[in-house]
């Protein structure tokens, strides 16, 4: 699912880091990011043959209109304004003339101003579009920061995942989020999770209630976001589907989020287990994987080598 993003929610994100200030064309401040076709928003310095969704104006663009005959100016400016665009932006401070502020009212386009450089510009607008316009999803489970790498634990309810989310923070493990992870592609190959702005900091625990992670264990337990790298998946087992477990390799597979396979690994739930040491354990044996080690395939060798008696 792709977020509905406005003018006005990135005037509102980026007015302190950037400076903004409106000029002209409030009345167009509700218009999306995307374009007609719902491709996400595409910044960049003044074009009439592609216009970009937030056509920017820096030095060089505003030199090159002030540079026209008053005609071919007029007829510039009304071509910029005739392609919708959701917003236009003037970088380097430069001053809105006359022309651009009516283009921009009648039109209803917002015309907006930072001191900023055009290259700072882009590189903020490119961010924000990749984070705020991406793919996304919610997940159950708690995801945490687990030796540096997020995890995204799951299960059935009452399997144990908050309590053993517990565990891992008094380990020194980070939470970032409890029940309802959220999480968007921001790349190819990467996925970014975080916590919805009202679970913040809370964690549910069975017979405990709600528990506030950050006033209980210190900022250091709290990771406002992370990338999801390994999910575990909590399960009681019968005493079958025990024995039909590999115990040399164990329960290994993917599972698909937002267009990503994302390995996962099945972790049996039993009285006595200490599920914490279990899944650091895995969280290092997924980094072991990542760098071309896979145990179970030396252990193997090592067997076949011994029976074929080549010990060299």
């Amino acid at each position: 699912m792709h977020q509905t993003v406005s003018t006005r929610d990135l005037y509102e994100a980026l007015r302190d880091r950037l400076a903004l200030e409106r000029l002209a064309g409030d009345a167009g401040m509700d218009r999306p990011l995307s374009d007609k076709e719902g491709a996400p928003i595409l910044a960049g310095p003044l074009n009439f043959i592609h216009p970009n969704r937030i056509q920017v104006v820096g030095a060089a663009e505003s030199a090159f209109l002030a540079g026209l005959p008053a005609e071919a100016r007029r007829d510039a400016v009304g071509r910029l304004f005739e392609a919708e665009p959701a917003a236009v932006i003037l970088a380097e401070g430069i001053e809105a003339d006359e022309l651009l502020v009516v283009a921009a009212e009648s039109s209803s386009t917002p015309l907006l101003r930072t001191p900023g450089a055009i290259s700072e510009l882009l590189d903020h607008l490119q961010y924000y579009s990749s984070i705020a316009l991406a793919e996304r999803v919610t997940l159950h489970g708690v995801f945490m920061e687990v030796l540096g790498m997020g995890v995204l634990i799951t299960g059935d309810p009452a399997v144990g995942k908050s309590e053993l989310a517990l565990e891992l923070i008094s380990r020194g493990n980070r939470l970032v989020a409890d029940d309802a992870a959220e999480f968007f592609r921001i790349a190819p190959d990467t996925i970014s999770g975080t916590c919805p702005a009202l679970l913040q900091d809370f964690l549910e625990v069975r017979g405990l209630g709600i528990v506030n992670v950050r006033a209980m264990f210190g900022d250091s337990a709290i990771k406002r976001n992370k990338y999801l790298r390994l999910i575990v998946q909590l399960r009681r087992m019968t005493d079958d589907e025990l024995a039909a477990v590999d115990r040399l390799s164990g329960c290994h597979s993917t599972r698909p989020v937002l267009g990503l396979d994302v390995a996962e690994v099945t972790i049996p739930v039993a009285p006595g287990r200490n599920m914490a040491i279990l899944v650091e354990t895995a969280v290092r044996n997924h980094m072991l994987k990542l760098k071309g080690y896979d145990a179970s395939e030396v252990f193997i060798e090592s067997q076949r080598r011994a029976v074929s008696g080549d010990f060299d």
